[in-house]
């Protein structure tokens, strides 16, 4: 064969040879591209006033390609994770906890107990929630023991080695049951109510006595929980001189941070919270969870540690939306004209306070609806019971309270053969209406809204 063939072939296998070898180099994920390549930018100066103009959400576009990182989404080199195992019995005394078995197991990192947690109470209000139990258990979702391992069915695998002895204790489920003086103490010593208001205005027996018809109801709601679609979630992690910082899906960073800093008894500039973008709040991310748990599971590690919720979790641990029992009693003239109202709160708060108190107040001052009531009468109280705590989600007792007096309004209005919207514009509030707590209203569109929704809705013609 001529050499110069022999030449060129070779030269072409080398080629060949080096695609190859430069395919195989390739990155196993390609790169990641946005599409499309150029973002629509808007024009100078037309992004204000925003009233009136097409925005884009800043975070709707990664939402959108899929590309937003979630907790969940994060890793760090020797990140190891960490499960809860949660006590699973609403009233208990802890008599022994055992995690021996759990260390031995393979992956097993560390393990962590309710006596170990430098300062082991939190809360937003008052500080009676155990960052973990420490000798009483008080609701079913509690967390009695934590294992950090290098995978998350190692950790749960662990979590069946812990073996814990419980003598059981009487709880209580019921609010009303929990008023009463002989009911079991959720918290010993102390009595189940440990919040109440009172809102008085008026006489409202005169109104009573003033009125044509008096309509008494019980109306009463359930817990409800946020189920967003991002469970909590955390990593922690320390740094080489002493200093913790925690991603979190904490809506609200800056209070979690001086509750980390309490329960690990630290100055909080060494503590530093990185907020991720959350998928979902809805107010059920308004507190600390495991944030203290995974920081100490990191110290005695050395290693990142990541926490995430199950489902589970969620709905045994996180705080839901505050049931109410809601009497209403209404004197109404024979026109329709509210003469005195006078309402009894009770709200089932769980087994620790959380925003309770900051929701039996807004319910206590909302309770008689936007009404002028010249006459009113409101009592209101928060009650402890051994259940999962409820805490802060959309409306903060406005949707409970609402639900009962606009219920009320629909049955009185029918009873009393007057247009529910005509009973409501007949009581609405105006402008310099007082409001409950004598507070003067200004800028007050409540008919405006009412007939506007009317119009809009076809009410006369439905109503016919």
């Amino acid at each position: 064969m001529d050499e110069n063939v022999k030449t060129a072939e070779r030269e072409v296998t080398l080629e060949r040879l080096r695609e190859i070898d430069d395919d195989l180099r390739l990155p196993a994920v390609p790169e990641q591209v946005s599409y499309p390549i150029e973002t629509l930018i808007p024009e100078a100066r037309t992004q204000t006033p925003a009233v009136g103009q097409r925005a884009s959400r800043p975070d709707g576009r990664l939402h959108g390609l899929g590309q937003t990182k979630y907790i969940d989404d994060l890793s760090f080199p020797g990140m190891i994770h960490a499960k809860i195992k949660r006590a699973g019995i609403s009233k208990a005394r802890v008599k022994n906890i055992d995690v021996s078995e759990a260390e031995k197991m393979p992956g097993v990192m560390a393990t962590l107990v309710g006596s170990e947690i430098p300062v082991n109470s939190f809360g937003p209000s008052y500080q009676d929630q155990p960052v973990m139990v420490n000798g009483t258990v008080f609701h079913a979702g509690d967390p009695v023991a934590a294992v950090a391992a290098t995978t998350e069915q190692l950790a749960l695998d662990a979590l069946d080695k812990i073996k814990i002895d419980y003598e059981p204790l009487e709880a209580v489920y019921d609010p009303i049951e929990a008023m009463k003086d002989n009911a079991p103490q959720v918290h010993e010593g102390e009595s189940n109510i440990y919040s109440s208001k009172v809102i008085q205005k008026g006489d409202v027996e005169q109104g009573f006595e003033a009125s044509h018809r008096i309509y008494e109801n019980t109306f009463s709601t359930q817990m409800v929980e946020h189920v967003p679609m991002e469970p909590h979630a955390s990593i922690a992690d320390w740094d080489g001189n002493g200093r913790v910082t925690l991603h979190s899906s904490l809506g609200r960073i800056t209070l979690g941070r001086a509750d980390i800093a309490r329960t690990l008894n630290m100055p909080i500039n060494r503590i530093r919270v990185i907020a991720t973008v959350v998928g979902g709040n809805f107010g059920g991310k308004n507190e600390i969870t495991t944030e203290p748990i995974l920081a100490l599971l990191s110290k005695k590690t050395g290693r990142p540690v990541k926490g995430v919720y199950t489902r589970e979790d969620e709905f045994m641990s996180s705080t839901t939306r505050h049931p109410f029992i809601m009497d209403y009693k209404t004197g109404m003239s024979k026109d329709g004209k509210i003469l005195a109202r006078k309402v009894r709160l009770v709200c089932d708060g769980g087994a620790y306070c959380s925003w309770s108190e900051t929701t039996l107040g807004k319910a206590c001052i909302l309770s008689a609806g936007p009404y002028n009531i010249e006459n009113l009468y409101v009592e209101a109280y928060a009650v402890y019971t051994n259940k999962t705590m409820t805490g802060a989600m959309r409306g903060f007792g406005a949707p409970q309270v609402c639900f009962a007096y606009e219920s009320q309004m629909d049955d009185m209005a029918h009873d009393l053969g007057i247009d529910p919207l005509d009973i409501r514009r007949m009581n609405a509030f105006h402008e310099g209406s007082a409001s409950p707590t004598g507070q003067v209203l200004e800028s007050v569109v409540v008919r405006d809204s009412l007939e506007m929704a009317a119009e809009r809705f076809g009410w006369q013609d439905w109503n016919k």
